[in-house]
């Protein structure tokens, strides 16, 4: 699950949505508990359902829903699993991420689980450079999702093409060889472009010596890259990827979001930077926001004001009039308004009570 497919579920409204969330297991025998677990879960939303709507209203539901938890293969588990029914749309997600175990009934679904677990997940683009083709993966933690669209996979015969009209115009000497190598990588670079336009995330890339060397030099992102995955991986399966890349990645992007905290520092001393819970909230809610700066851990309950400009902390997370983690609204602000957020330990924005934005100019 990424980001779009969360904004996709945002958007769908009917009464009633089904969302049903849980716990799951990777490995035998703790998984066999896993479709137990759901069915009590599926009976108790049915049951639910009948009581409030009608078992003549909701039996399409139903259907959807016991249809949908029929295709899930629970020997192929993450660490999560999330279900979305209503009368016209069904669809489940692996999740390489916990969540609580929910029903959830109301007129949208329940994304802020997902939403609150993908913010503080490993996220990230991986690029397996190759001349067969080249692949481009979107990952969370150890799981990857290859890209199959707006040019990727990136095919031999698409390379040539490309190759053939830079060349147009300035052939090559006689004698001279084009740098085929150098242009697979250009090729890719533009290819990539508007992914990352649409979500800047941190970048691996994996293949070749060779091939990663020249990415570095000429690619216009290669400040963004955070770990590379050396040799020869053109045909190497997703699933094995995410474990070579699963154990180091989220303690290379921390490497990289330490190593950010210039750009903080330097925003303070031209005055354009905003600290603590409250003006951070204001700004990012205005469209400020460049940068957001926040402690791995930091986790707020509040309500804003009655003229809607200010928040009051609060005790009660659970109480209808309360954000129960107002960083995390502050979080998903800033992403939707094109933003970047970058998680630091515990301790290293203290001068700035936890959370710190880097405003635009």
């Amino acid at each position: 699950m990424n980001r779009r497919e969360i904004q996709l579920l945002q958007h769908i409204t009917s009464n009633p949505c089904v969302t049903i969330t849980l716990p799951t297991h990777r490995t035998s025998p703790d998984n066999k508990q896993d479709p137990i677990r759901l069915k009590n879960l599926i009976n108790g939303a049915a049951e639910r359902l009948v009581r409030d709507y009608g078992k003549r209203e909701v039996e399409p539901l139903l259907h959807r829903l016991e249809q949908i938890a029929g295709e899930i293969d629970h020997e192929h588990n993450l660490d999560g699993l999330a279900i979305f029914v209503n009368r016209d749309f069904a669809r489940f997600y692996r999740l390489p991420f916990a969540v609580p175990e929910r029903v959830i009934v109301d007129q949208t679904f329940a994304t802020r689980d997902l939403v609150y677990a993908l913010n503080r997940t490993a996220h990230y683009w991986a690029l397996a450079l190759a001349e067969k083709p080249t692949r481009l993966f979107e990952g969370t933690n150890d799981a990857l999702t290859e890209v199959s669209e707006g040019g990727f996979p990136l095919t031999p015969s698409e390379l040539s093409q490309r190759t053939l009209a830079r060349l147009q115009g300035s052939s090559p000497r006689v004698g001279e060889k084009p740098d085929l190598d150098l242009r697979l990588v250009q090729d890719v670079d533009d290819t990539f472009a508007p992914f990352h336009q649409r979500e800047p995330l941190p970048l691996v890339v994996i293949g070749v010596e060779r091939l990663i060397g020249l990415f570095r030099k000429h690619s216009r992102f290669a400040d963004e890259i955070v770990l590379e995955i050396r040799g020869n991986h053109d045909t190497t399966p997703p699933h094995e990827l995410g474990k070579l890349i699963g154990p180091r990645i989220e303690q290379a992007i921390l490497e990289r979001n330490v190593k950010a905290l210039a750009q903080l520092e330097a925003a303070v001393g031209a005055r354009r930077s905003v600290s603590t819970l409250g003006e951070v909230w204001r700004y990012a809610h205005e469209g400020r926001g460049d940068t957001l700066f926040v402690e791995q851990s930091y986790h707020a309950p509040a309500r804003i004001d009655a003229e809607g400009y200010h928040l009051v902390p609060a005790e009660d997370a659970t109480a209808p009039d309360v954000l129960d983690d107002a960083v995390d609204d502050v979080i998903e602000t800033v992403i939707k308004m094109n933003g970047r957020v970058i998680f630091v330990p515990d301790g290293m924005l203290s001068q700035h009570g936890r959370i710190a934005l880097v405003l635009r100019y």
